[in-house]
């Protein structure tokens, strides 16, 4: 199809991203919100396999037969795993490569937040916090990172956060959780550039899914809280899920071989990096 710019030069659009066609990707936190639009893109895109890996199993379900319904040629599969429980994961994963011959993307997505000011929290909630937002990420990714080395190929994404980057207010503990997702997804670039790995992370903005509604809270500060984000968002409307698969699907595409190591925020212009 051709299409004309805004400059009046002709653009030719494929049916669909470089080099996901026949591809195998596994996307933690895929029962729903962001995680779920992206296992419905990358099928769409073309991928054969798509692991739907999430400990919400009428979740993963649902994804599973919204990417039947989308008439997708991908191969889904459920996965009902704790990312937090490493020899779980260590299972799911080696299950899927079984069954999908490799694994070839990782999206890491899965995550979880509550609203506290530090000081009023307790040392229970930050252990839940890191374990789920850092250190099942990192289950995740030592488990996935071997069978990408003995191929030396191998794309991922991981999904941090603007709170990362920038800091939120009772937020704390997630966001150094997220910053950490930033540091050490630069420093797997270095250890396995040499092994053609590619490494990236997203940072999503606000965005209408459950782990919002949950920090938002259902009090009476909740609407003035909301419409407090629209109006510092220079695009004034706060991120949907399906804002997200696109950019991810990009970085797993082989139009984005040679982009390593960034940090790219998706947040409408809230937050601005040069």
């Amino acid at each position: 199809m051709i299409v004309q710019n805004s400059n009046r030069l002709p653009v030719v659009l494929g049916d669909s991203m470089r080099g996901l066609e026949g591809k195998s990707a596994i996307v933690t936190g895929g029962a729903g919100g962001i995680g779920r639009e992206i296992c419905r893109r990358l099928a769409a895109e073309g991928c054969a396999a798509v692991g739907i890996f999430d400990l919400n199993e009428k979740g993963g379900q649902e994804t599973f037969a919204l990417i039947n319904t989308d008439m997708a040629r991908a191969a889904a599969s459920v996965h009902v795993v704790n990312i937090t429980d490493y020899d779980a994961v260590t299972r799911e994963v080696a299950a899927f490569k079984a069954k999908s011959g490799a694994i070839d993307i990782l999206v890491n997505c899965a995550g979880w937040d509550r609203s506290s000011l530090f000081l009023e929290s307790k040392p229970d909630l930050w252990r839940q916090m890191i374990d789920m937002n850092l250190m099942g990420p990192l289950n995740v990714l030592h488990a996935v990172l071997p069978h990408m080395v003995e191929r030396r190929s191998g794309k991922v994404i991981n999904i941090a956060s603007d709170a990362g980057r920038v800091g939120s207010s009772a937020e704390v503990v997630y966001s150094a959780c997220k910053g950490g997702i930033i540091a050490l997804t630069k420093s797997l670039c270095r250890e396995l550039a040499r092994h053609n790995i590619i490494l990236n992370t997203v940072c999503p903005g606000p965005t209408n899914t459950p782990l919002l509604a949950a920090f938002v809270g259902f009090s009476d500060k909740a609407p003035k809280l909301y419409e407090g984000m629209v109006r510092a968002t220079p695009l004034r409307r706060i991120a949907e899920p399906t804002d997200m698969p696109g950019i991810v699907a990009f970085l797993a595409s082989d139009d984005a071989n040679f982009i390593m190591g960034q940090t790219i925020s998706v947040s409408g212009g809230l937050t601005m990096h040069g």
